[in-house]
């Protein structure tokens, strides 16, 4: 059955709406932080799945537009690289870069390792390392892409199974890490009251500033378009993603040189709109028989990544960042987003803070250096690997 470009569309859309509901009323969802589109993508890949093999209807879906909502959120992904912001978290800020980039390769590193000892393709073993790891579903899919016309067969199906593992693992190896070592060490806040505002704010948005994001995203993804000429030349292949971020990331200093403002609140609704969006086109579509064959090899990789970012978050990002009370709350963020995504992280460091005590360096520092130092330095490199391999 071929479902043609509006009517996938629409399931996509029908999908999400399901996936809200869902997770509105199981509170398993909402503590692990498991995106709506992911919910109720997987119900829909199920029933293909059925309808596929009890059936034999094979449903086709028209996936043109997955690829446009993915560079629209990832250049606004990029939009949301400041460094001036990052300037302001001074040398803690600068450490904390170092420990999050230089845990990227020793992922990927786990993950070729052992996918070349259980005999299957190391690209596989790319997707579940930071490609899935520390990159989320978004990566997982876009990179996907690229490993599957190097004959990694079914690489997207891989990546966002071990991105969407790595949801509900990075939510439980946080918060017993950081316990573990303010007990250890006897560790305690330094400020008895929490001066950040923790709580989402209000965002206020109209026609004239949705607009003015539109306009904003499609400038920087015209820049990105010829960022991408120049990386063409090279001999790497890079997703067409990139050049997009990186468009982004030029747009939007240039905005803070002439001290304007870019509008990031309307920038970062419409990329969140859009990833959902892009989520769910991929997630109706994912295809479980592929998963399903190679689910040992998946367990035995992605737990030795769960439990080497807790020893790596205990001797190195606790270690590094100064071994005080602070550095254990960003131990438990950084194992958050190693292993799922900025929310698992934010929520790791908040559980901490309500049980022991504020660290408003930790919780101002962490979201700032995680925007820059993953978005800029994972994709190149995922690419330096995959190209090696390739």
């Amino acid at each position: 059955m071929e479902i043609d470009l509006i009517q996938t569309l629409s399931i996509a859309m029908l999908a999400l709406a399901f996936g809200s509901l869902i997770k509105s009323k199981f509170e398993f969802f909402r503590r692990f932080f498991i995106p709506s589109p992911v919910i109720g993508g997987l119900v829909i890949s199920i029933l293909v799945f059925i309808l596929k093999k009890f059936f034999n209807l094979d449903i086709n879906f028209d996936l043109s537009l997955q690829d446009f909502f993915m560079n629209v959120f990832f250049t606004a992904i990029g939009l949301a690289a400041s460094f001036k912001s990052l300037k302001r978290t001074g040398l803690l800020g600068l450490k904390l870069s170092l420990v999050i980039i230089v845990l990227l390769p020793l992922q990927n590193i786990i993950g070729v390792g052992l996918a070349s000892i259980m005999g299957i393709n190391p690209l596989h073993g790319i997707a579940m390392g930071s490609t899935s790891m520390t990159g989320g579903i978004g990566s997982a899919i876009s990179f996907g892409k690229v490993m599957e016309d190097m004959g990694a067969a079914n690489n997207t199906s891989i990546g966002i199974a071990a991105a969407t593992f790595g949801l509900l693992v990075g939510s439980l190896v946080g918060g017993p890490v950081a316990n573990r070592l303010i007990k250890k060490n006897k560790l305690t806040s330094k400020e008895s009251i929490s001066r950040l505002d923790l709580e989402e704010k209000s965002i206020h948005l109209d026609q004239k500033s949705l607009t003015g994001g539109v306009i904003i995203i499609a400038l920087a993804a015209l820049l990105g378009t010829l960022i991408n000429k120049i990386l063409s030349l090279s001999k790497l292949n890079f997703p067409y993603y990139v050049g997009l971020q990186f468009g982004g990331l030029i747009l939007r200093n240039i905005y803070d040189l002439l001290n304007k403002d870019i509008g990031i609140d309307a920038i970062d609704t419409l990329g969140n709109i859009s990833l959902n969006i892009f989520l769910s086109l991929a997630l109706i579509s994912l295809d479980l028989i592929a998963i399903a064959s190679l689910a040992l090899p998946m367990f035995i990789i992605l737990i030795s990544q769960a439990i080497f970012i807790a020893i790596y978050t205990t001797l190195v990002t606790y270690r590094f960042l100064g071994k005080d009370y602070d550095s254990a709350v960003m131990a438990a963020g950084h194992c958050g987003v190693g292993l799922g995504q900025t929310p698992n992280a934010m929520a790791n460091m908040k559980a901490i803070i309500e049980e022991n005590g504020p660290s408003d360096i930790a919780m101002f520092i962490f979201p700032i250096v995680l925007a820059i130092s993953v978005n800029l330095a994972n994709p190149i490199v995922i690419s330096f690997f995959i190209n090696i391999l390739g």
